[in-house]
């Protein structure tokens, strides 16, 4: 008796289990934190585990590129500007690389510079938002006055009044916020490799860069540096250069055409 009422609870708290979780996947506020299975030896990385995979097919938000052919899309959040910027184009000017830089309201404000030097030089611009908040928390207009204050700045700074790409902050997103974003003409931009880089108080040196950069690489692989680690700055051009060593190509956000879920 006392198994069969334990196997009773037990049926009866997975299906609770499996009712909350079809309430919150139905649920387009329903926050989601970006994360992913990396890429390992080659492997192929995944998101088929984390819940929100639905949400960013339905939304045609970027993860992958096309995992048939070797081709890396770079991409740099800049919230701030820690020194490094400069030197980060230098190299993409040198190695004849194109990127996708997402910026805020701070950068816009504080680094005009940069922002028309980015433009000039080819490489994409990306809205991460205004002020960097949480925007799966905030109502639509909120959404649409951060989206539009950068797109603003940006077309005042380089005269490009097209901004199609935007990155949530901190990664955090919802199918409503994904949607209101797409209603003002961007794709959702994640990514496939990253590692922690962001602690400008923690960083470990262009090897270690390097190393948790090459690691992961993989074909179609979106990666995500932020400007701001030093150690990213000394090993851009190492990572673009043994990446090309391999066969991989460096491609424009525009140039993605096939889009992966998995």
């Amino acid at each position: 008796m006392r198994n069969r009422l334990f196997a009773v609870s037990a049926c009866g708290l997975i299906a609770a289990c499996l009712i909350f979780a079809a309430s919150a996947a139905a649920n387009p506020y329903s926050p989601y934190h970006f994360g992913f299975k990396k890429s390992k030896q080659g492997s192929l990385p995944s998101i088929a585990q984390e819940g929100f995979i639905g949400v960013l097919q339905k939304q045609e938000a970027i993860f992958l590129g096309n995992t048939g052919n070797k081709e890396l899309y770079l991409t740099f959040d800049n919230g701030y500007e820690n020194g490094y910027t400069p030197r980060i184009l230098d190299v993409l000017r040198d190695k004849r690389v194109p990127a996708a830089f997402f910026v805020t309201g701070h950068f816009v404000k504080d680094q005009a510079g940069l922002v028309k030097r980015m433009s000039s030089e080819g490489h994409l611009i990306g809205n991460h938002s205004w002020s960097h908040p949480d925007l799966s928390q905030v109502g639509a207009d909120r959404i649409r006055g951060e989206m539009d204050k950068v797109k603003q700045g940006v077309a005042e700074l380089t005269g490009a009044r097209e901004m199609r790409y935007m990155r949530p902050p901190r990664g955090i997103f919802s199918d409503s916020m994904l949607g209101v974003c797409r209603e003002l003409g961007y794709t959702g931009v994640f990514w496939s490799v990253a590692y922690k880089d962001w602690d400008v108080n923690a960083q470990r040196g262009w090897k270690y860069a390097y190393d948790s950069v090459m690691s992961q690489l993989h074909p179609g692989a979106v990666i995500l540096l932020h400007s701001v680690s030093r150690d990213n700055a000394e090993a851009l051009g190492r990572i673009i250069d043994a990446a090309r060593s391999q066969g991989y190509e460096f491609k424009s956000l525009d140039e993605l055409t096939t889009r992966t879920y998995r």
